[in-house]
């Protein structure tokens, strides 16, 4: 073989390496992150800490928040949470603090947002934004087994009824009594109605079965569960990006099964949808 033909071969097997090495690096180079992804969407978010995702639960609320036997925060709505982070592409970091303190911390910055079982409504909207509901619930009476109240429309001023602070269950209490109670937890509300004191307590179906059951309270329902309460996650009043990113992850839990595999480990169900009657 000449030193022409040498030549030759060996120029070709060099630009061969350069045009295959070139394909490799525009491919690589137009890989980009997919529309909407967690990672792409989580950098353009204001948080308090870079890539973290901070929220608060009250940790008094079982089965939505509440600490287990070795000091954990969990339950429903922080399970909820740290779904939400991760389909986010963000590190969860998950903290209690009393229900009553939850918006105004939220406005001070001192965390992101509150995964709390936090009903929307009119005067909440005007302080903070809230996501698309990621559950529904009722408010529900319980009183000793001794007593002759029956339901909400017994209730009236001759009546004590204790609820959780500036919970939804407060305001719903006002349009039938101004003799009200108020505690920091829903669940201490029922041990002191178990107690013998009050008559009367209003808080969530759910969390107020589980306490009976869980406690011993000698406690009873009463009466319907009244109307529909839509849950959210709370984040400061225009804070529009970061709510965008949680409803994305929110639906993205529901449609990938995540939402539904803790709905079903708390409550048997997918508490996002209103129970069949």
């Amino acid at each position: 073989m000449n030193k022409k033909k040498i030549g030759f071969l060996l120029t070709f097997f060099f630009l061969s390496i350069l045009l295959l090495s070139a394909c490799g690096s525009s491919e690589s180079t137009n890989e980009q992150p997919e529309e909407g992804s967690g990672e792409e969407s989580a950098s353009n978010l204001e948080l308090n800490e870079e890539g973290v995702f901070h929220f608060v639960a009250s940790g008094e609320f079982k089965p939505f928040s509440y600490f287990d036997e070795n000091g954990e925060l969990t339950g429903f709505d922080v399970e909820i949470g740290k779904a939400l982070a991760e389909e986010m592409g963000l590190e969860a970091k998950a903290e209690a603090t009393p229900f009553s303190g939850m918006i105004a911390g939220i406005n001070a910055d001192r965390f992101d947002a509150a995964v709390a079982s936090m009903g929307i409504t009119e005067e909440r909207a005007q302080k903070v934004d809230f996501s698309d509901p990621y559950y529904i619930s009722g408010a529900q009476v319980f009183t000793r087994p001794d007593s002759d109240i029956q339901g909400l429309d017994d209730l009236n001023d001759e009546t004590e009824v204790a609820v959780g602070l500036a919970t939804t269950y407060e305001t719903l209490a006002k349009d039938y009594t101004t003799n009200i109670q108020t505690y920091d937890s829903d669940v201490t509300a029922l041990r002191a109605l178990d107690q013998g004191e009050h008559d009367a307590v209003i808080t969530d179906l759910i969390v107020g079965e589980i306490a009976i059951e869980e406690s011993g309270f000698s406690l009873e329902p009463r009466g319907e569960v009244a109307g529909v309460d839509e849950m959210a996650v709370a984040v400061k009043k225009g804070d529009e990006n970061l709510l965008q990113e949680i409803n994305r992850a929110l639906e993205a839990i529901k449609e990938n099964g995540t939402y539904l595999e803790i709905s079903e480990k708390y409550f048997g169900r997918d508490i996002s949808k209103q129970p069949e009657s």
